[in-house]
């Protein structure tokens, strides 16, 4: 739980006022900047100068005008969560480079957050830090803690900045109140039954850094630095109740500086503090040592020699390791690092130079694919390897949204819309038929697009489309039969917000028309400009007799339709892709008896595998693999080469690095490629092997004589065959549709289609010569799983058709 108090520096505060004038806030080891109107420079001179702080979080504001630039900035100078407002801020964040456990999302009542600090953090524990007080925190830390003690006392462990333990006490309410008051280590004697301000007689004193309470919230940590006389803790005049500490890396340095104090001025040590040269050769020495050696002591032996005049080095500069532990600290919160290459006058080869910044990008460096050989077991498996969904963290985040929306119905809908998509709603719905001003914007261009792909996309699933009724007589007078009825009710998500996807709008409603569902619902987020949908969404609901649009997104969207509310009817199965959220929502409102709704098909990131030859045109190999790429930077992108020469590989390379440099979302396809991979396989059996093991989203075959190939197909959502084939027609307007398992769930699920929107119920017709026919056999599996009503079912019709004999038990 760490503190129970967030102290909140707002924005048009003064940082360093508010921090010299209550320097007590420090004890809580965090805070939160208002980064809306707080500088990079200013967060990351807080972060410096106050080094108490442990953890220092950022807020952006709902409507927050931070560049994307002084987003990564403020990460990469030690801003360890940013406390967002919204799903769709999330998923942009996340895009940018952000990690999702360095997010802190609003729940309403609370920022939840997976990173170190805490997990909740509700927000009338976040307080404005010019009003803070000693008495608050004070009071926040006694209302948090717990203690099954008869004396009341609270169990307190005491550590030094380096986290060592010093030694086990206890404190009382009057003794946390006057610690925080005086910032000094303050406990409760037993045996004396009296307070205890520690170092008061001995003059060992403490200087109180930060408390911390357990996660149980049962037991304090003091975090102190040991001042006075001879900065002992214990009686015994030892550092620790537990005796002296081991000689490692704190000691040595503790050493030293009493060594720069003191040492004989013929001493080594002192040779080394005096003459700089000596101690850098020193150091190039030990450290060109460390490299040469190759056994376990060797390597140990020489590292603790470099670490040793490393120190040196470290107390003459005045630098500390908790200087050292806290840029390591920083350099972990960065999303963004260097290559980390030597330099060139420690590699043996020529270092290569850094190509020039080109236009329309914003890093540098080619942007290529790793090649891997496909006899490199673990480097194809990496390759192949999906990026980890944390199903539980966002379900953690998911569920309050869904109960909330499934207890309060529009009410809920309309406040989490303002909430997350910052769009203020009179109502959440629109209902058929849609207001003309909805389709305001429309090109005619766009309009014959749309009814292009949508005729396109009827034809083909129209021809799915199972009418008729199967009838098999399995045995005489035995009649089986399947006949297919529409699902009544469906859902349709389509992401929105700040992109337009009607394509995704055409894939899912236009199969559902076909399939005649009585009731087709859209659900789409509303823009923030004007709180409406896209008018090509609009143009094919109505296209499509979708019955109304529900003006929501993320999970609030999934569970207005799975519950239904006071204007959004419930309905039997929902559809459509979203991100991470979108998914936890479908998966948890399908495993919900209460609502009774079942979905298309678990979701992940998008992926495309092509398969290309030496036949292959490079241009079209690299389009291909950017037309996913450019999707995020968690897509998966792989090429699989069969018996590629290293000029084509290179080719690729090249055209790849070309075509992306003039996409607008260059940063990302760079983020993306960055973990992609050409594999490079003998044979077109070994190829399509792994193809069908990763079971791919796309896969797209640039080979020769690419469709006689197509049956070696087992494991795919839909496949592009041949080098005039990109993905994007099956996207947009060859028929086909584009909602397609991904994960590898391409190996249990199909792709949308007619029958997604369908359901097949079985009958069965038994004659009294059927009931003969299979009576007897019935009678017996039943009589052997020992339900005696299902036999007697058969046995009283068989008696009374005089079909078994008087004596028949």
């Amino acid at each position: 739980m760490v503190f129970p108090i967030l102290p909140f520096f707002a924005a048009g505060k003064d940082l360093k006022s508010v921090t010299e004038a209550k320097p007590f806030i420090s004890l809580t080891g965090q805070a939160l900047l208002d980064l809306s109107k707080t500088s990079v420079e200013e967060a990351a001179a807080f972060i410096e100068e106050n080094k108490s702080y442990k953890f220092v979080c950022g807020l952006l504001q709902p409507g927050h005008q931070v560049s994307d630039d002084d987003i990564v900035r403020f990460v990469n100078c030690g801003i360890a969560v940013l406390f967002i407002a919204s799903e769709e801020e999330a998923n942009r964040l996340q895009q940018l480079g952000v990690p999702q456990e360095r997010l802190a999302l609003d729940n309403g009542s609370a920022y939840v957050s997976q990173f170190e600090i805490v997990q909740d953090f509700a927000k009338d524990r976040i307080i404005d830090a010019s009003s803070l007080t000693e008495s608050q925190m004070a009071q926040a830390l006694l209302s948090s803690i717990k203690t099954d003690r008869e004396d009341k006392l609270y169990t307190t462990l005491v550590v030094d900045t380096y986290q060592r333990c010093l030694g086990l006490v206890y404190s009382s309410e009057e003794s946390v109140k006057m610690a925080i008051e005086k910032q000094v280590g303050v406990y409760f004697s037993r045996s004396r039954n009296e307070i205890w301000v520690k170092g008061l007689t001995s003059g060992n004193t403490q200087k109180l850094v930060n408390i911390q309470l357990d996660c149980d919230g049962d037991a304090l940590k003091f975090v102190v630095v040991q001042e006075g006389k001879k900065s002992d803790f214990c009686h015994l005049n030892t550092a620790s109740c537990y005796g002296e500490f081991q000689h490692g890396l704190v000691g040595l340095e503790q050493l030293l500086r009493q060594r720069m104090e003191n040492a004989p001025e013929k001493s080594y040590t002192r040779r080394l503090f005096n003459d700089p040269a000596l101690l850098t050769a020193k150091i190039k020495e030990e450290a060109e040592e460390l490299t040469e050696a190759n056994t376990k002591s060797e390597v140990s032996w020489e590292a603790a020699d470099l670490f040793y005049f490393a120190m040196v080095k470290l107390v003459a500069s005045g630098v500390s390791l908790e200087d050292v532990e806290r840029n390591l600290h920083v350099k972990h919160l960065k999303i963004t690092r260097r290559k980390g290459d030597a330099k060139p006058k420690f590699v043996k080869q020529e270092a290569k130079p850094e190509p020039a910044q080109e236009a329309g990008a914003t890093l540098t460096g080619d942007i290529e694919l790793e090649v891997v050989s496909g006899k490199d077991k673990e480097g194809v498996a990496a390759a192949l390897s999906r990026p980890i969904q944390r199903t539980s963290e966002i379900m953690h985040l998911v569920n309050p949204i869904v109960e909330k929306v499934r207890a309060e119905g529009n009410k809920a809908l309309i406040e989490l819309t303002s909430k997350f998509d910052g769009v203020q709603l009179e109502q959440p719905v629109l209902e058929a038929p849609f207001p003309e001003e909805y389709l305001d914007g429309l090109t005619q261009e766009m309009r014959d697009a749309l009814d292009l792909s949508m005729e396109n996309v009827r034809k083909f699933h129209e021809a799915q489309l199972q009418k008729e009724t199967l009838e098999v007589e399995t045995q005489p007078g035995v009649l089986c039969s399947r006949f297919p009825r529409p699902i009544e009710r469906v859902g349709l998500y389509i992401p929105g917000g700040t992109a337009v996807l009607p394509s995704t709008a055409l894939m899912l409603g236009v199969p559902a028309r076909v399939a005649q569902c009585k009731e087709i619902v859209f659900a789409s987020p509303p823009r923030k400009s004007d709180g409406r949908v896209s008018p090509e969404v609009v143009y094919v609901a109505q296209k499509v007799g979708a019955s109304k649009i529900v003006l929501a997104g993320g999970a609030q969207a999934v569970a207005a339709m799975a519950y239904g509310t006071e204007t959004i009817p419930k309905v039997d199965k929902i559809l459509g892709p979203g991100n991470q959220f979108v998914t936890a929502a479908k998966m948890y409102v399908q495993n919900d008896t209460q609502a009774l709704c079942s979905i298309d098909m678990p979701a992940g990131p998008s992926e495309v595998l092509v398969i290309a030859d030496e036949n292959a045109d490079a241009d079209f190999v690299a389009s291909d693999l950017l037309s996913q790429a450019e999707h995020g930077i968690d897509s998966q992108v792989i090429l699989v080469g069969i018996a590629l020469s290293e000029q084509k590989i290179a080719e690729i390379q090249q055209a790849v690095h070309d075509q992306a440099l003039q996409l607008p979302r260059v940063d990302i396809v760079r983020k993306c490629i960055a973990h992609s991979s050409i594999i490079l396989c003998n044979s077109s059996e070994e190829a399509f092997d792994m193809s069908n093991d990763y079971a791919p989203e796309h896969l797209i075959l640039q080979i020769k004589d690419a469709a006689k190939y197509v049956p070696l197909v087992f494991n795919a959502g839909s496949v592009f065959v041949g080098a005039y084939t990109p993905e994007s027609c099956g996207d947009y307007s060859s028929g086909t549709n584009h909602t397609l398992p991904t994960y590898g769930y391409a190996r249990q699920y199909s792709g949308v289609n007619t029958s997604t929107f369908q359901k097949f119920i079985t009958a069965q017709s038994v004659t009294p010569q059927g009931l003969e026919n299979i009576g007897r056999a019935v009678m017996t599996v039943a009589k052997v799983e020992g339900l005696d009503a299902h036999r007697n079912a058969v046995k009283i019709r068989m008696q009374k058709l005089g079909l078994l004999p008087e004596s028949f038990q």
